[in-house]
């Protein structure tokens, strides 16, 4: 039987993940040290691109549920010397239970799982941010009860986690709002498998206009530093301030996947104003990835 991946929030189906969101919920509230599910399983963790949230929270999930995790760096494997993808992907998954990738290509992930004989998670590519969708979701849960039929902007980058946020509007039935510089818009293929739940303004304001939940992220991500100045440019009148705070429902949660820029993308008195959940939001990838790890290695839990 094929393993099954997280590649992608479309990979599930919406009774899925409302059922690993509800999950990682109940397994925040009632952590049972003697619970461990994963005893004796391993997970190989390939990391291209370096991390603080993803790195801690699938170690300390793994161990949480009796199992172990392996830390691998190219510097440290022959995936920095030149060998195929798809045999790394073999040999990795003949020894280890489960695979999590943050990589800079999406292809990279996508190879893993085509040659992987466990379950391959997709920890961040240059294209979606899955498991931040997890946290994200969960954290709007806990405050706030489903977020069907919400409305939630983005205002920002058309990257990674705008795409990602895309795919939850499309599985979690929300509506999103995109508010993103002309020449920094997602894919346009991502948007048009979600195109009745995305809509485009061209201000922060106007996206944020009635919102349930306004959500950034860094002008420049990892890779892209090169382009700083050029993006400060681009993105300067894109800043979630407290105008655009104030656009949006009085009672309107604030997020970020972090690390963040206070005084670019985000200014402080937002991010570190009573609306803003961050901290709350970056606790949850714990939770919310031991309920993916679970749901992957020990499915009849």
């Amino acid at each position: 039987m094929q393993p099954r991946h997280f590649i992608s929030l479309l990979d599930f189906t919406p009774d899925e993940l409302h059922t690993l969101i509800h999950r990682a919920i109940e397994l925040k509230n009632n952590r049972d040290p003697e619970f461990q599910p994963l005893k004796g399983q391993v997970l190989a963790m390939i990391f291209e691109k370096s991390s603080t949230r993803t790195r801690i929270s699938f170690e300390a999930g793994m161990t949480h549920f009796g199992g172990s995790a392996i830390f691998l760096s190219p510097k440290d494997t022959q995936l920095g010397r030149g060998e195929p993808l798809a045999d790394s992907a073999r040999v990795i998954s003949s020894m280890v239970d489960a695979i999590m990738l943050r990589t800079h290509k999406h292809e990279t992930v996508e190879i893993f799982a085509q040659h992987s004989q466990v379950p391959v998670i997709n920890g961040l590519t240059e294209l979606l941010h899955p498991c931040q969708l997890l946290a994200d979701i969960q954290t709007y849960f806990e405050i706030r009860g489903d977020i069907q039929g919400k409305t939630v902007a983005w205002i920002g980058d058309g990257n990674n986690m705008c795409h990602s946020y895309i795919n939850a509007a499309k599985q979690f039935d929300f509506n999103l709002r995109i508010a993103c510089p002309e020449d920094y818009q997602p894919e346009a293929s991502i948007v048009n498998n979600a195109a009745d739940k995305v809509d485009f303004f061209s201000s922060p304001e106007a996206a944020a206009d009635n919102a349930d939940l306004i959500v950034t992220d860094v002008w420049a991500s990892m890779g892209q530093e090169q382009e700083q100045k050029k993006r400060e440019q681009a993105f300067k009148d894109f800043q979630v301030d407290s105008q655009v705070l104030k656009a949006a429902k009085a009672d309107a949660l604030f997020m970020h996947c972090l690390p963040a820029h206070r005084g670019e993308e985000v200014s402080s008195d937002v991010i570190d104003g009573p609306q803003s959940v961050v901290f709350q939001e970056a606790e949850n990838r714990l939770h919310a990835q031991k309920a993916l790890l679970e749901f992957l290695m020990h499915p009849n839990t």
